[in-house]
């Protein structure tokens, strides 16, 4: 958890992989927070051309420049790709919202060197984190 913490306080760009333009999708408000509260957000989702004022991109490796975070917003049936993408795009962490759960990919996300959280929300960690500090 510590490196999670650690990531989060020095991340800069997070990729919401999943991000919906519809502002009642969890991924929307997440995204909008994280936005509010300093970060670069990357919206990814072949579906979208631009949410919360950002070009989105279709993939991770449509993204140019580094990301620190990919945050997933996917069933978890895609979260292997997603992070077989992040580790070819030298993230520093992948982040699994709740409900999002996959064992296998995260193993293969740590075992690459990434930080893995996995079925917690971003937000309110970044919260209790900021109320920590």
């Amino acid at each position: 958890m510590n490196k999670i913490f650690a990531i989060l306080e020095s991340a800069r760009t997070i990729a919401v992989v999943g991000l919906s333009g519809r502002r009642c999708r969890p991924s929307h408000g997440v995204a909008e927070y994280l936005k509010r509260s300093g970060f670069r957000v990357i919206p990814v989702n072949p579906q979208e051309t631009e949410v919360l004022g950002e070009k989105c991109y279709p993939d991770l490796a449509s993204v140019p420049g580094e990301i620190d975070i990919v945050d997933i917003f996917r069933r978890s049936e895609f979260v292997p790709e997603i992070v077989e993408a992040a580790i070819r795009k030298g993230a520093k962490a992948v982040w699994m919202q709740e409900g999002v759960i996959h064992e296998e990919a995260a193993s293969r996300a740590a075992d690459a060197g990434l930080a893995v959280m996995m079925d917690r929300c971003i937000l309110k960690v970044h919260q209790r984190l900021r109320r920590a500090s």
